[in-house]
């Protein structure tokens, strides 16, 4: 596609906006696709309603248990867990401080609605949107976060009256929960880590911030362009028709915040005057250790799935889909 070739990465090559092809379909799959879909479509219309109904009322185990049935209703299994540097088979002779849990950071790359209901139920997070070039974030619900991965809401800065807040500040408010939080901003196919946010700048040192890869097969479970009813739709038939979906994790080791004052205090420490004060300044430019921060945990997320980092930012990403919706209609 020579049109999009200006929302390639110069360095790579990588188009990480553009959506993966589906794969080549079997007689079978084609035949019976309709079918799944038609007998899975009621219950899980059902059981989605119902569990967002009843979700402020629900214990946080009964939550993540339940979010299992949204797996199990459309045959997505995650069968490739590892551990950054850890041999297979090995995973449960780890110690607690290597994986995520209460009170710690995961930093996730961003490429399907699939990835925040996989994080709700293994660790029950606390969502957050980063914007680009800002350190204060926006608190979502649940179903916040997963419909974020389809809304072009994704690619729009906060409103003049909304509410925003640090991650410092939630795992105050949150200390036995993990804070989930997207740094690149918008959702890619996979294949590229874009520049991140540094909303991670203000995790305190004394915080752990988990890398953690999720890449899907089928690989087109990405969805890199949001849009209105017709992507919500695609989504739904891909989710529901096909038989099974795999998902593969990768949590690389806990980082750690060390960018601080003079004094030892870090950016995450700060008071609240401190940070709103930096925002309404545009954040300036990052300091060198800051940006180094930035880089470790980018240059973690494209090991971990094997992707790349680019150079193409959120702005790129609009106008990719101006581009992609013109070529459409």
């Amino acid at each position: 596609m020579e049109k999009f070739s200006q929302f390639r990465d110069r360095g790579s090559g990588i188009s990480p906006f553009m959506p993966s092809p589906a794969p080549t379909p079997s007689l079978l799959s084609t035949l019976s696709g309709p079918l799944i879909f038609l007998l899975r479509l009621p219950f899980f219309v059902l059981y989605t309603i119902s569990y967002f109904l009843l979700l402020p009322l629900l214990p946080s185990p009964l939550r993540k248990l339940l979010l299992w049935g949204f797996f199990a209703l459309t045959g997505t299994w995650w069968s490739d867990l590892q551990l950054d540097g850890v041999k297979r088979g090995s995973l449960s002779q780890q110690p607690p401080s290597r994986i995520p849990r209460g009170g710690t950071v995961i930093a996730a790359n961003f490429t399907s609605p699939l990835d925040a209901v996989y994080l709700a139920a293994v660790w029950d997070c606390v969502f957050v949107q980063s914007f680009p070039g800002s350190r204060q974030v926006r608190k979502l619900s649940l179903w916040q976060a997963i419909s974020l991965a389809l809304s072009p809401r994704q690619l729009t800065g906060p409103g003049d009256n909304e509410k925003l807040t640090t991650i410092a500040q939630l795992l105050k408010e949150h200390p036995t929960r993990a804070i989930a939080v997207f740094p690149e901003c918008a959702t890619t196919n996979g294949k590229g880590i874009l520049p991140l946010s540094p909303s991670l700048l203000t995790v305190p040192s004394s915080t752990q911030i988990f890398p953690l890869s999720l890449r899907y097969t089928p690989v087109d479970d990405t969805t890199p362009v949001p849009g209105g009813v017709k992507v919500w739709l695609s989504f739904l038939w891909k989710l529901l028709a096909r038989p099974t979906h795999c998902i593969r994790i990768r949590i690389g080791e806990g980082l750690v915040n060390t960018v601080g004052a003079s004094n030892g205090v870090s950016h995450g420490e700060s008071s609240a005057v401190d940070v709103r004060g930096r925002q309404e300044g545009g954040d300036g430019e990052l300091t060198a250790e800051e940006q180094r921060l930035l880089d470790k945990v980018a240059e973690t997320l494209a090991r971990l799935g094997r992707a790349k980092r680019v150079g193409l930012t959120v702005e790129d990403k609009k106008n990719f889909v101006k581009a992609w919706e013109k070529r459409r209609r």
